[in-house]
């Protein structure tokens, strides 16, 4: 499995807080080890987002994913 992120991601980490930030790079490690591990809350999106899963890095941040490609997990948004 290999992670890519996209620009808006990209965007939005930067203006997370340092905080988040640290608390994103332990959660993208359990991620990396078990995409549906308890702790991520994973969970598949609904309505505009239908096609998009999104696991939590805080009570109040998520990150979206996309899971279409074979093999490949983009990073679609933070916040």
């Amino acid at each position: 499995m290999r992670i890519v992120t996209d620009r808006k991601f990209d965007k939005n980490f930067k203006k997370q807080p340092p905080k988040i930030k640290k608390e994103f790079e332990k959660r993208i490690e359990v991620f990396f080890e078990d995409i549906y591990d308890p702790i991520l809350h994973t969970h598949k999106l609904s309505g505009k987002l239908k096609d998009l899963w999104s696991f939590n890095v805080s009570r109040d941040i998520r990150v979206i994913f996309d899971t279409s490609q074979k093999d490949i997990i983009i990073l679609v948004d933070i916040g």
